[in-house]
This record gives C-alpha cells, structure tokens and sequence, in this order.
C-alpha cells in the first residue's frame, strides 16, 4: 500500500495551547501535539504535514493547495471558525478531500453558539471532547476510512 499524504490544519488561537486557557484546552503545546500526530502518522503508513494559521484567508490558500500536494485526507481543527466560516466549507467543497472535524473541547457542553457548526454535515466524522487525544482518534479514524475505501 501507498504511503498516506494527510494535512492536519489548525485554526485560529491554536498557537497558545498550553498556555490557553489549560483548564479547557490542556497543557499540550501545538508543537507537542503535532510531533505526537506525525510520530503516530509514521506508524500508521501516513505521511503528515501541519499548518496553523489564525488568518481565515491562509488556511482557505492551504486547503487550495491540497490537490497540488495530492493529499488523501485532511484532520481539521476550525477551532473558532467552525462557527462563522462559509469560506472554509466552501473550499473544504471545492477540493472535495475526505476530512475529519477536530475539537479539543465537547463544544456541545460550552456557549450555544459553539453548537453550530458549518463543517459537520460535509464531515466524515468528527472527534470532540477527548484534548489532544481527539486528533489521534481523528487520525486513526481518517486512516482506517482511507485504507478501506
């Protein structure tokens, strides 16, 4: 089997993991989270890159990028622009890549307005509630999906 090519994108405020809010967010840092994420990639047969941005318009350039880079996949942690972003459905369409929705936080324990979410229903999963543990849960379901297709 081919080796997997994933990208996990992170949203907004997601540079301050670790020190955000720790209560909610945990005490991880992206940095760690990433390394984790590759390492278990590696083992897994996928091969990923990560990127973060807290600019709406660069992680839209990014997701443009995808079919360049022929990705399988892609985890997805929207973060506060789950809730607003058109643009991001939108692309998240365009490219037309399977894709898994990544939340730290059970978002439908939190404010009302954290319960909407513009990414679900085009979602091949979502993974929400577990910390860092979501994006490896959200990376071994994605790969499963990906080698059983």
């Amino acid at each position: 089997m081919t080796q997997l090519k994933i990208l996990v994108l992170h949203g907004p405020n997601l540079n301050l993991l670790g020190t955000r809010e720790p209560e909610t967010y945990g005490s991880q840092t992206l940095a760690d989270i990433n390394a984790e994420l590759v390492n278990l990639g590696e083992s897994l047969g996928a091969t990923l890159s990560t990127y973060q941005s807290n600019h709406e318009g660069e992680l839209v350039d990014r997701l443009h990028l995808a079919g360049a880079d022929a990705l399988d996949g892609i985890i997805i942690n929207p973060a506060a622009y789950t809730h607003t972003s058109v643009a991001l459905r939108d692309a998240l369409l365009a490219i037309n890549l399977p894709f898994i929705e990544v939340h730290l936080s059970n978002v439908h324990q939190r404010e009302s307005f954290r319960h909407q979410s513009f990414l679900s229903d085009i979602a091949n999963g979502i993974v929400a509630g577990f910390g860092n543990t979501s994006y490896t849960l959200a990376l071994r379901g994605l790969v499963t999906q990906l080698q059983n297709k």
